[in-house]
């Protein structure tokens, strides 16, 4: 019997090199793609697929929050996350939202297949690379609200005067707080800043 699959990517290259890989094996119906969450939502209104390949970054909501969503309404797909990202934070929190495994894009043929097979009945795979990953420690720092505060808002693209004046308080304070951020993440500008916080799950990636 076919496994029926689906996937949901905003990248056409990366929905036909998946295709292509796949193409010649005959184990697997390919149902068709989205490229947003919507698409996804509305596709799953008419037809469910056995297991869907789902990108943690899309356009109109993020992967992770639509792998939550599908899994409460469709509780029988079985879901992959699919993305270049390999840290702790992506993979655990497509985890605990519902996936049952997380491959990056450069997966290869065999590791599609072992994934798209696992799944399809209902278990868990995760390559020795995945395992390694979520194992790592997490050395997260320990920020405070208001700091957590400052982050999202910096994430959001504001400046300090923006921020100052929506949190009421002045730039001063709002200096002293980057610079109390730069130095718990350990760098020294505002775009690694953000990519680490996104990394160790502070924020959400979908927030900037």
């Amino acid at each position: 019997m076919s496994t029926r699959l689906f996937i949901v990517d905003d990248h056409y290259m990366v929905i036909e090199g998946i295709r292509t890989l796949l193409q010649g094996e005959q184990q697997i119906e390919w149902l068709g793609h989205a490229t947003t969450a919507e698409g996804c939502l509305n596709f799953l209104k008419q037809q469910q697929p056995d297991v869907i390949f789902m990108d943690i970054g899309l356009p109109d909501k993020s992967g992770i929050d639509l792998c939550q969503e599908v899994s409460a309404l469709y509780p029988s797909i079985g879901i992959i996350g699919l993305s270049t990202f390999h840290q702790e934070s992506y993979i655990r929190k497509m985890l605990e939202n519902g996936a049952l495994s997380y491959l990056l894009k450069n997966a290869t043929c065999h590791e599609l297949m072992q994934a798209i097979a696992t799944v399809a009945k209902g278990k868990r795979y995760l390559s020795q690379e995945m395992v390694l990953a979520l194992r790592k420690p997490a050395d997260v720092p320990a920020v405070t609200r208001r700091e957590r505060e400052v982050l999202e808002l910096i994430a959001k693209g504001m400046t300090s005067n923006e921020i100052a004046q929506q949190l009421y308080v002045s730039i001063t304070t709002i200096h002293t707080h980057r610079k109390s951020l730069l130095s718990k993440f350990n760098q020294n500008n505002t775009a690694a800043l953000i990519r680490t916080a996104i990394d160790q799950n502070l924020i959400a990636p979908d927030i900037c």
